[in-house]
């Protein structure tokens, strides 16, 4: 069997391919990192995702993977050995898909929009809906060290960006969400997550995400304010 080629197509700042580092490193797979520039986007890339056009993108022996959760389960499925990624039992493993997702489809999108709004209404109630969705993962975890219990799985890779952006945006705005007492549990997952080495030592640089985030959100601001002129 000839040597495996295994490539990455990510960005420096992007969470969803952040994901795939941690797990490609926790599973010890050796691969090549692709820098995209989004604002010009390469060949190689509009090739091997020519559907959304975004990172991540996984090309293994020349077979092009794309979107963070499909990866996830692709790295598991084709390197089998442990740690794993996703639960071995099939009601474990369910369960931890339908939390991934969870932290995709409402988690995320109700914290930016919390950090995102300008102040007055609009953002009380965005940080309400966030709190509530927070309150949901604060169950959840219910005393647990890991989302994955002990050894770290794919709901931690996937909400893993919690444990960094949110003081990033917390910082940014002046905005408190996550808070020791409020949550205990999700306060002591992301000191223990943030702790695991290979999450430790990839996250991007926090000089850059607070200039990025910053930018994004003034920008996000200016728009809100033409439309309300």
């Amino acid at each position: 069997m000839g040597e495996e080629v295994v490539k990455l197509f990510r960005t420096w700042s992007s969470p969803y391919a952040l994901r795939i580092v941690w797990a490609l490193k926790l599973k010890g797979i050796e691969y090549e990192t692709i820098y995209e520039d989004l604002s010009n986007k390469s060949e190689a890339l509009l090739e091997c995702n020519p559907i959304h056009k975004k990172v991540p993108v996984l090309l293994h022996n020349a077979k092009s993977i794309a979107e963070s959760h499909v990866i996830l389960e692709y790295i598991d499925e084709t390197w089998t050995h442990s740690p794993y990624l996703l639960p071995r039992d099939p009601y474990q493993r369910a369960t931890a898909r339908f939390w991934a997702k969870f932290g995709d489809t409402e988690v995320l999108p109700s914290v930016w929009d919390a950090f995102t709004k300008g102040p007055g209404k609009g953002q009380e109630e965005a940080h309400s809906r966030a709190l509530e969705k927070l309150k949901l993962l604060e169950e959840e975890i219910n005393g647990k060290k890991l989302f994955g219990g002990e050894e770290i799985g794919v709901v931690d890779i996937t909400l893993g960006w919690l444990a960094n952006l949110v003081s990033v945006l917390e910082e940014i705005t002046g905005l408190k969400l996550i808070e020791q007492d409020k949550f205990p549990g999700l306060w002591g997952w992301m000191e223990a997550f943030a702790e695991i080495p290979v999450v430790k030592e990839n996250w991007p640089p926090r000089d850059k995400l607070v200039a990025k985030y910053h930018a994004i959100r003034q920008t996000r601001l200016s728009k809100e304010a033409q439309k309300d002129q």
